[in-house]
């Protein structure tokens, strides 16, 4: 399997991992507070990759250079993850999931601002029109809400979140020194999960940890292994592998994957026309994934 091909397909496992943590996310999101579970997610996500890095031998003294770097990559996912559920706490999961398409978008332009990678008139049309069918999911298909731009809380909240994760994969190319992913990973976790313990220490005490109800703990066990600990490798893998756009551009597939997720919990379809908007961001990730090199050889050619 070729360098970008593995890089590909460690995007399409993390689209799948990070939509469930929106339909679990939902459901327990009212029983605890945002901050403390997010704090949780980190250390426990932290732990089992902590382990995955004993296992391999790939923990060395030179990770430790520059500890700085981890604090802000922590900070940045912690304030993703922290405003989602808080986000989640008032909006649909598909909706939720549709505002996190935004983020190709993001990226792009973060790209270009921070490190100067160009976005080519096909990805950028290929980022509108995914860009409007995330809005118009998020809009419910209401064209007067979408005139109007009447947005929820939730999702407002959750896109001032979103602009932390677009620049997330931009921070991991201009601070990476050679670790690998697992390494970078953990260090990153570590850092988050620290400042978070910190922050919402009050939360945590104030919890009745005894008296939550079994989704909060199944929510927990998902979200920080599958849409934390695995998720971040395979975000950070892929980050070393693919342009950042590109990378970004899966997030096109999580309101599909959330979808399947409701099915599957029993929650049942969103409404005809908000599918219309779902499958116009499936259009922008075919876009955003065609091969510009193979086009640039029978150019020449």
């Amino acid at each position: 399997m070729s360098v970008q091909s593995s890089g590909h397909l460690a995007m399409l496992a993390f689209s799948a991992l990070v939509a469930g943590s929106f339909s679990l996310g939902s459901m327990a999101a009212n029983e605890i507070s945002p901050m403390a579970i997010t704090a949780l997610r980190f250390l426990i996500g932290a732990g089992v990759i902590g382990a995955a890095v004993v296992m391999i031998g790939q923990g060395n003294r030179a990770a430790l250079r520059a500890p700085w770097r981890y604090v802000v990559m922590g900070i940045l996912m912690a304030i993703y993850f922290v405003l989602m559920f808080e986000g989640l706490k008032t909006a649909p999961p598909v909706s939720m999931s549709a505002v996190f398409t935004l983020t190709p978008v993001l990226t792009a332009v973060f790209s270009w601002v921070m490190i100067r990678q160009v976005t080519t008139l096909r990805m950028a049309t290929a980022l509108a029109i995914g860009a409007f069918g995330a809005l118009w999911v998020i809009f419910r298909a209401d064209w007067s809400a979408f005139l109007a731009f009447e947005v929820g809380r939730g999702e407002i909240l959750f896109f001032f979140g979103c602009i932390s994760h677009a620049v997330y994969p931009i921070v991991v190319r201009m601070l990476n020194r050679g670790e690998s992913p697992l390494v970078f990973t953990f260090g990153m976790l570590i850092a988050g999960g620290l400042l978070l313990v910190v922050l919402s220490l009050p939360d945590l005490l104030a919890t009745d940890w005894a008296q939550l109800p079994a989704i909060v703990w199944i929510c927990l066990g998902y979200i920080s292994v599958f849409a934390t600990a695995c998720s971040f490798f395979l975000l950070q893998f892929a980050a070393l592998r693919l342009p950042s756009a590109k990378v970004m551009a899966y997030t096109y597939l999580i309101p599909s994957w959330v979808i399947c997720w409701e099915i599957a919990l029993g929650n049942g379809l969103p409404g005809g026309l908000v599918l219309v908007g779902v499958a116009s961001t499936i259009v922008a990730l075919l876009l955003l994934l065609k091969d510009e090199q193979k086009e640039l050889v029978k150019a020449d050619a």
